[in-house]
């Protein structure tokens, strides 16, 4: 059963680099939002300034993916003590994020690691968080979530097969996934507030020579894996058009999924 699991991932590979072999392509997502100080940034006596990542990817003509947590998106919330408000609400956030073209997908209503969810409050408990958090995305925005992401890529290999059942496609570091739809970590985590272990020289060219990797194993399709932070819009600015530089096409991950990807998993119901 080993082997055959691993021929099939293999032949899985196979098929999705085919499809990709002749594109550059980059789907950016974000995780961990809405943030709206993030998406519109704070420019105000007494706060530190943070540029606006939403006018960044006008300014770019990138449409993008965010992965949002769910609690979030409940009437009046505008996000955790420590974040800036600065009179949006993330609702209102998320559906501006919509109304400018980009992407809104799921990444579990209360953004705990699924493994210790499952642990405390069973699979079926584990399921339930996931479905929420795509229940409040529908009513916040009319839209539906197809893919899940699940918190810090941690998920328990019996809860997988569940989640696919239930018509979602989960994004994952893990060599489950096959390398084109396999994202890539850009490590953005590592470079806020007094965090020490950023990547050097800088986290755009730490990117860079991930994305430079993958192209010598014949893969110029790539998912990467950002956070709503402080930090995003510097990275970016210099990033995306260095990519840009380099022929690489940035798209939604719907559209990235329909480009490289084999189907995917057909829903029994949620």
């Amino acid at each position: 059963m080993k082997r055959f699991v691993i021929s099939a991932v293999l032949l899985l590979s196979c098929a999705v680099s085919a499809l990709a072999a002749d594109q550059k392509l980059i789907a950016l997502t974000f995780d961990d939002g809405p943030r709206p100080y993030v998406l519109y940034g704070v420019n105000k006596a007494g706060e530190s300034k943070v540029d606006s990542l939403l006018n960044l990817l006008d300014q770019q003509n990138v449409k993008a993916t965010f992965f949002v947590m769910g609690w979030r998106l409940t009437p009046k919330t505008w996000g955790e003590r420590h974040e800036t408000n600065i009179g949006v609400t993330c609702i209102d956030a998320a559906k501006d994020v919509l109304k400018r073209g980009h992407e809104i997908e799921n990444h579990t209503y209360s953004h705990e690691q699924l493994k210790l969810f499952e642990k405390r409050h069973g699979a079926a408990g584990a399921l339930a968080d996931i479905d929420r958090c795509s229940t409040v995305i529908k009513s916040a925005t009319g839209e539906q979530a197809k893919y899940l992401r699940p918190p810090d890529w941690i998920l328990p290999a019996d809860l997988r097969p569940q989640i696919e059942a239930r018509g979602y496609r989960v994004l994952t570091i893990a060599s489950e996934n096959p390398i084109a739809i396999r994202d890539v970590n850009s490590l953005d985590y590592l470079c806020v507030g007094k965090a020490t272990q950023c990547p050097k020289p800088s986290l755009a060219e730490s990117a860079l020579k991930q994305i430079a990797v993958r192209e010598k194993q014949g893969v110029t399709t790539d998912i990467l894996a950002f956070h709503e932070l402080s930090t995003t819009v510097t990275t970016l600015e210099t990033l995306i058009p260095e990519l840009k530089k380099r022929g690489y096409r940035f798209v939604r991950l719907d559209e990235y999924m329909k480009l490289v990807s084999v189907n995917p998993p057909v829903s029994k119901g949620r």
